[in-house]
């Protein structure tokens, strides 16, 4: 199982607490079972199916009505699902003033 596969099964488990939370608003709760379902979505490609569940969360972030731990939450399964790219380098690039490119 790869690093993003435990990411999204990371996120699920996260989604899957808000929507068994009686605690939150029926709203959000139904958002986060939506967005379950999105990212269980295996026709979808890993990267598409976790910016759509992004899409779907931050709305209720920004929910008046959203207490306080449902946010901290949701913004925890939000940084799951923020996967980094296949193509990117594990070292961050930095511009060379010298030789006035990125290293």
């Amino acid at each position: 199982m790869s690093s993003s596969d435990d990411q999204i099964k990371e996120a699920i488990e996260i989604l899957t607490q808000i929507s068994e939370d009686q605690s939150v608003p029926r709203n959000i709760r139904r958002t986060a079972i939506k967005s379950v379902e999105t990212l269980n979505d295996k026709e979808m490609d890993i990267a598409v199916r976790a910016i759509n569940a992004i899409e779907l969360l931050e709305d209720s972030t920004s929910d008046p009505n959203c207490p306080f731990h449902c946010r901290t939450m949701l913004w925890q399964a939000i940084t799951r699902l923020e996967l980094p790219g296949e193509d990117d380098d594990d070292e961050w690039e930095y511009y060379d003033e010298e030789d006035e490119d990125y290293v």
